[in-house]
């Protein structure tokens, strides 16, 4: 139980102490005119609330990933809540900070037109296949495990709404509408109900845990990675032959780093009112997914009577929706785990419209498209008609190229705050050294991955060794020729 209240302290006092830091380096102005004060037109650039902004932020940044993947890193052990913690505190929210900071200065544009500013057309082209690439992913993923959660409830038993297509459909037609309408018809109105539900529903939860969980994580669980015969430990596979290094860094990225959430950050940086909500918004939404990741890593690795083996069991047999469900039953009871499942059904979709929303932004960003009815028809319809036929799909293959693509963005973005930084002469570190280990974690999953060059999984960390030193001499390198100014904690 200590360990889990000790991740939840680091991830509160790292937006208490850590972000004002950050926020130093950037540059905002609260007295500067906002990209929804100069563009207003009533669809996308639309003033809300800074309240309402933030929860808007947290439900279109949380989806799914950061309950899937904590409870499949669980399986590698409470190492999991270190990675969540770290990553979030250190990278995560840095990443998710600075993505809300380009895209307000730059009046609210996408990142592929943030990147054309900072680097070069090259760079913007790079970014605008993954980023779009990835939204279509998410998007994808999004439609996929609502439909299947949905329609696997026992109670739709024998009913048409135990058919999953009947579900696949009922998503689309409803990301149909979102994608087209104003932000302020569906978006800005419910996701704050929302995303106050996940957070409801998240205490609840780790409440439930903490009371009746039969295997909570203790110190002696982390102290074990640090003694001498067990030093090792920390990067050898877990039971079932994986890796950590890089496999865990890749499977749970909500919740301590995500590329997708670079995607979201320019629907709300359209509608803020003042950069000075900037750090609330966009640190504290991923503060906060950072602990929804920690009480879903906590119910993997400490809900099962029979622990490791009870959690691969339940995977094994319907993956981390069965998890759920399981988790949600056993701890809330009938009504509660009924309710926490459909909230956990609704989560993703509020995270796939705003993925088909920010793709019809990215496309019209790249191609000047006007904003009229006709031509955001034209820019949807073709992309939602494509991700129907796409959920046809083994749903493991979409996930394993949607992971790929989100940790390959999410070092992108982190390398783009870095040449932001620089350009400023400010402290560039706080960016650069995530970036750097991000790109070892890419590179290593690239070169050991099925899906990569799928060499031996012997040299994923020897990979990551040397990227990660290489990286940090061209940062000393690239440092020394830039006079940084010295900015006050």
């Amino acid at each position: 139980m200590i360990i889990f209240f000790i991740c939840l302290t680091i991830l509160i006092l790292g937006y208490k102490f850590y972000s004002p830091f950050v926020e130093k380096q950037a540059g905002l102005d609260s007295t500067a005119d906002t990209p929804q004060k100069r563009f207003s037109e009533g669809v996308d650039y639309v003033a809300i609330h800074p309240v309402r902004a933030f929860l808007i932020q947290f439900l279109n940044i949380a989806g799914v990933g950061p309950i899937f993947g904590p409870i499949l890193g669980a399986l590698y052990g409470p190492v999991a809540l270190v990675w969540i913690v770290l990553g979030n505190v250190l990278g995560g929210a840095v990443h998710d900070f600075f993505s809300g900071v380009m895209s307000i200065k730059e009046d609210g544009k996408s990142l592929p037109e943030i990147a054309g500013h900072y680097y070069n057309v090259v760079f913007k082209g790079f970014m605008l296949v993954f980023t779009a690439m990835l939204l279509f992913f998410v998007g994808v993923v999004f439609i996929m495990s609502p439909a299947g959660l949905l329609s696997n409830l026992d109670f739709f038993e024998g009913t048409i709404l135990a058919n999953n297509t009947f579900w696949v459909l009922a998503i689309l037609a409803y990301y149909f509408l979102a994608t087209l309408l104003p932000i302020d018809k569906i978006i800005t109105k419910f996701y704050p109900i929302f995303g106050a539900l996940m957070i409801v529903m998240t205490v609840a939860i780790a409440i439930s845990l903490l009371i009746n969980a039969p295997h909570l994580p203790v110190p002696s669980d982390f102290l074990a990675y640090f003694e001498a015969d067990h030093a090792h430990d920390f990067l050898e596979p877990n039971p079932d032959g994986l890796p950590t290094w890089p496999l865990l860094f890749i499977t749970i990225t909500c919740g301590a780093i995500s590329g997708f959430h670079s995607t979201q950050a320019p629907i709300i940086a359209r509608c803020l009112t003042n950069e000075k909500y900037v750090r609330p918004v966009y640190y504290g939404a991923m503060m906060c997914e950072g602990i929804v990741g920690c009480v879903w890593a906590l119910a993997g690795i400490a809900a099962f009577p029979d622990g490791y083996a009870g959690l691969k069991a339940l995977l094994d047999q319907g993956g981390p929706g069965l998890v759920v469900n399981h988790v949600a039953n056993s701890y809330l009871g009938v009504f509660g785990g009924i309710m926490a499942i459909i909230a956990v059904a609704v989560f993703p979709i509020t995270s796939g419209d705003t993925a088909f929303r920010s793709l019809r932004l990215t496309v019209v960003d790249a191609f000047n498209i006007p904003q009229s009815l006709r031509n955001r028809l034209l820019v949807a319809v073709p992309i939602l008609a494509i991700a129907y036929f796409m959920t046809k799909l083994d749903f493991s293959l979409i996930w394993r190229y949607f992971a790929f693509s989100n940790m390959l963005l999410s070092t992108s973005v982190l390398w783009l705050a870095t040449k932001y930084l620089f350009d400023r002469g400010t402290f560039h570190w706080i960016a650069s050294v995530p970036a750097v280990i991000a790109t070892a974690v890419t590179v290593s999953y690239i070169g050991t991955a099925a899906i990569g060059l799928n060499l031996s999984s012997d040299l994923g960390k020897p990979i990551g060794a040397v990227v990660t030193v290489i990286g940090l001499i061209v940062l000393a390198i690239v440092h020394s020729k830039h006079k940084v100014k010295p900015t006050a904690v």
